[in-house]
Parts: structure tokens; C-alpha cells; sequence
């Protein structure tokens, strides 16, 4: 899945998408451990995949964060 497409997500989207690439990376990792698995290379696309949309929803938190606190600042003056 790449960045774009991640990015059109809503919050709550992308954090069941990041759950359900979890169940299925300890899936594949299973199958690796028992010999069922042909491609190999797809752990590590999950993997990446998962990261990427984590560090897409740590984004978007830390800017409302930030957003809020800039907020505040201005009100508390």
C-alpha cells in the first residue's frame, strides 16, 4: 500500500487496517515457521506496510497535538 493511499484513511480506518496486517504478518510468520509459505518477501512488505501507516496516524496526532497546544498558547495570553 503506498503513502497516498494510506493518507486517504480516515484515523479509525487506518487504525483497523494496522490491526488486521498484524493478525495477518503473525499469519505469514506462522506459515515461514512451518514451510507453507512460497513468498517470503511478503513478511517484509507487510512489515514495511504496517509501519508506514503507523507513522502516518503518529502524523496526523502529533500535528492536532500541536494544532491544540497553539490553540491554547493564544487563549492563555
Amino acid at each position: 500500500m503506498k503513502a497516498f493511499e494510506v493518507r486517504q484513511l480516515s484515523d479509525v480506518e487506518l487504525e483497523k487496517r494496522i490491526i488486521e496486517e498484524q493478525e495477518n504478518l503473525a499469519h505469514m510468520k506462522f506459515q515461514k515457521a512451518t514451510k507453507q509459505i512460497d513468498n517470503t518477501a511478503e513478511i517484509g512488505h507487510i512489515r514495511r506496510d504496517i509501519a508506514r501507516m503507523r507513522t502516518i496516524l503518529t502524523e496526523r496526532k502529533t500535528k492536532a497535538a500541536v494544532a491544540a497546544s497553539g490553540t491554547e498558547s493564544t487563549t492563555n495570553e
